[in-house]
């Protein structure tokens, strides 16, 4: 077959250098184009690899792609630079990057070269993307779905997703140890920043959700924009809206909010203000349900001890008036009653006296002495008894007799009975 023109044929090589020459002299390292697409995929491994197709047809499946790379000395201080303002190359944000054309002959490919990045455009996208996800969440119910669900009176069992070390941690933490309530702290570790981040941070709200605690803490420092992109991660966001157990966050610093604040039930601007949130929880309702009722009790008892104390010097005082009339008035009875005893003696003492008189002469009348004196006489036997009657003595028997002068034995000749 003859050519028809004059033109040499090439080898692949020669080929290969000619095409390059060309693409040089126009989308070259001296001629830069901007272009614009979707990530399809992204890879990093020390150089960053994007496969970019066409944004504007989403629904032709045979998309034009551009493997685009960047190396990674110009990458190390646009990746920086992209997080700094809290982005992260992901799939399915449209990007514009700058750079060239090269052509890599061994495998027959044309690339692209990264030498810039449109952060400006890139941040309108996230921006974009992540009012997407919020409206998506808005209308699902999920913003306000977590901020219904009830809070226990005293949340003392503490589940916390974070990062053990960290200042974030510790900020958190510190409040609660050193608080004077004895929380519980359940722990889930999590990465807190990076790709892996929200996978694990979505498994570890759920984790501690069917755990039984009182509430979910999650947990994390500040950082550049681009260490707290894992929390506006929808994963995350759905995790936590998703939770039957209340879910508090502490996520960065002041000013800072992800999606993950606005579907919690709570949101503290640092973790240290969160920890200082759920110990004001328990503060409070110890004072309301602990302090108060006990100062209340305090009261109402010094009240009871206050007047029983004035009832009792009432009574005491009455006591002892009463005591005092009461022995005044025993006082005055007892001395009625001694000089009613002295008139009552007298008047016995004058009685028995007049009695004794009587008796005195009584006995004088009937004083045997007087009767001997009479011509009386005095009998006794031998045993020294009266004898009153003839059967006291037998005939023969010696008896003495007493007359007023004296006394003599007689012997008894003969008993004669009386016949009176």
């Amino acid at each position: 077959m003859e050519s028809e023109s004059d033109e040499p044929v090439l080898e692949v090589g020669e080929f290969y250098q000619l095409l390059t020459a060309h693409l040089e002299a126009g989308f070259g390292r001296r001629r830069p184009h901007w272009v614009r697409g979707e990530i399809a995929k992204v890879y990093e491994k020390g150089h960053v690899y994007v496969d970019l197709v066409d944004a504007g047809t989403a629904s032709d499946t045979k998309r034009p792609v551009l493997n685009a790379h960047c190396w990674a000395t110009p990458w190390g201080p646009l990746k920086r630079r992209l997080a700094s303002e809290g982005v992260v190359l992901q799939a399915g944000m449209v990007v514009s990057f700058y750079g060239y054309v090269d052509l890599y002959a061994p495998q027959g490919k044309i690339g692209f070269s990264i030498t810039d990045v449109d952060v400006e455009g890139l941040l309108g996208d996230v921006a974009r993307r992540r009012q997407e996800l919020i409206g998506r969440l808005a209308t699902e119910g999920l913003l306000e779905k977590n901020k219904r669900t009830v809070l226990a009176e005293v949340p003392l069992r503490v589940g916390l997703v974070a990062s053990p070390g960290t200042e974030g941690y510790s900020d958190f933490t510190g409040q609660l140890v050193n608080s004077p309530f004895s929380f519980a702290i359940t722990l889930v570790k999590t990465l807190v920043q990076g790709d892996g981040a929200p996978a694990q941070i979505a498994a570890a709200v759920a984790a501690l959700d069917e755990r039984g605690v009182d509430l979910i803490c999650v947990v994390r420092g500040g950082g550049s924009k681009g260490d707290l992109a894992c929390f506006d991660d929808e994963r995350v966001a759905r995790a936590i809206a998703s939770s039957s157990t209340p879910v508090f966050t502490g996520i960065g610093h002041t000013g800072d909010e992800s999606v993950a604040d606005l579907v919690a039930h709570t949101r503290a601007i640092t973790p240290t203000k969160l920890g200082e949130e759920v110990v004001g929880l328990v503060t409070r309702w110890y004072a309301a349900n602990v302090q108060e009722p006990s100062r209340l009790l305090l009261e109402y008892s010094n009240d009871v001890l206050n007047e029983a104390t004035a009832y009792l010097g009432e009574r005491r005082r009455t006591v002892v008036f009463a005591v005092r009339d009461r022995l005044r008035a025993e006082e005055r009875h007892l001395g009625s009653t001694r000089e009613r005893l002295v008139v009552q003696s007298r008047h016995v003492l004058a009685s028995a006296s007049q009695i004794l008189q009587s008796n005195r002469q009584l006995l004088v009348a009937y004083d045997p002495a007087r009767r001997l004196a009479q011509g009386w006489s005095v009998v006794t036997n031998a045993e020294g008894a009266v004898v009153k009657s003839l059967e006291d003595v037998a005939t023969g028997d010696d008896v003495r007799v007493r007359v007023r002068d004296g006394s003599f034995v007689a012997t008894v000749g003969e008993k004669e009975k009386s016949t009176i």
